[in-house]
């Protein structure tokens, strides 16, 4: 960004008081680079994208957000992504194909971290377009080693995610100037995943990046990723809410059975059953809870979840085992579907 840009971001920041959608919008035409692109509609695009940043900074909630459909799950624990999860969303002539990933890991190097590092590392490896989310204002050394992995020649634009718990803007002009020092973004994007407009405003500014080129996808089609991986992460998610700090990150969700079943009385009938694995027997017992309580609240919860999901009468079985170490077994790890 050149130096009148930087100026005329703190000139309406701090002119304006930073307040309101108007603040923003002035803020983010000074910002843009003169050499952005121009949108061009003619002919159909489509390009793929990855959301990419450190853990809990919004990434799955974005995706969900652009896919218009929860697709990816989400939990106030760390690492609660953990596959390369494609949300597909088609808009007049344009097909935005979003790559969610992991949050790069950077403390324990087990070898379920390796594979979800690895995750990332191939997600930003060949993509048209990397949305790289910080937390607006906020930089730390987790998301300077998430910037450091971006190839060179590929569009980035900062996502500065959660603009809506900053609660005075005119502190974020001198953060962006901050920001292009690191490294030479596209585009800045102070937003919100929660905010409707926002999200509308990222597909405009999106699909300039995208090449001409026929969809990838029907367009209808939300995902890639199959019922059967849904019913898992939608377990695993309830599993992670119910449990909060309490239960290690170390414990995942395995499809035993995933069936459907013909019926006179519902549409669809799906019969699921699945196993949640632990490390511990200390785990075991604060998943099952008293009496089973937990782990019938976490069933239940999933259940209603994937009716609506799946559009489908759903029965739900759920078992817990243990397997001690597996976070830590490169075996185990890619037969419980890891990469």
């Amino acid at each position: 960004m050149n130096e009148d840009a930087t100026k005329n971001v703190a000139d309406s920041a701090e002119k304006k008081g930073a307040e309101g959608q108007n603040d923003l919008e002035a803020m983010l035409a000074a910002a843009r680079p003169a050499g952005a692109p121009a949108a061009d509609t003619s002919g159909q695009r489509c390009g793929v994208i990855a959301i990419v940043g450190k853990p809990n900074v919004g990434k799955s909630t974005l995706l969900n957000a652009l896919v218009g459909q929860k697709i990816s799950i989400t939990s106030r624990k760390a690492q609660t992504t953990r596959h390369r999860i494609t949300g597909i969303r088609t808009l007049g002539a344009t097909q935005f194909v979003f790559v969610d990933t992991p949050g790069f890991q950077t403390r324990h190097a087990t070898a379920l971290n390796k594979s979800l590092n690895k995750t990332v590392m191939g997600a930003i490896g060949d993509v048209d377009l990397i949305l790289f989310v910080v937390e607006a204002g906020s930089f730390t050394l987790a998301d300077a080693k998430v910037l450091s992995l971006f190839k060179p020649g590929i569009p980035t634009l900062l996502i500065a995610n959660k603009l809506d718990m900053v609660h005075r803007r005119a502190e974020i002009a001198p953060w962006l100037k901050g920001m292009q020092e690191r490294h030479p973004f596209a585009e800045f994007v102070p937003m919100s995943a929660k905010n409707k407009g926002d999200i509308e405003r990222l597909f405009g500014i999106c699909e300039k990046y995208l090449p001409e080129a026929p969809w990838w996808y029907g367009e209808d089609e939300l995902t890639d990723r199959s019922e059967k991986f849904l019913a898992s992460e939608t377990v695993r998610e309830k599993l992670f809410r119910f449990t909060g700090d309490e239960l290690p990150y170390t414990s995942t969700v395995i499809i035993d059975k995933f069936e459907e079943e013909a019926s006179k009385q519902h549409k669809r009938l799906v019969r699921i059953a699945a196993t949640i694995v632990v490390e511990r027997d200390s785990h075991k017992a604060m998943i099952i809870g008293d009496k089973g309580e937990r782990l019938k609240r976490i069933g239940t919860e999933a259940r209603q979840e994937l009716e609506k999901l799946l559009d489908a009468k759903v029965f739900l079985e759920l078992w817990v085992k243990v397997r001690s170490g597996w976070a830590d077994d490169e075996a185990r790890v890619r037969s419980f579907g890891y990469e």
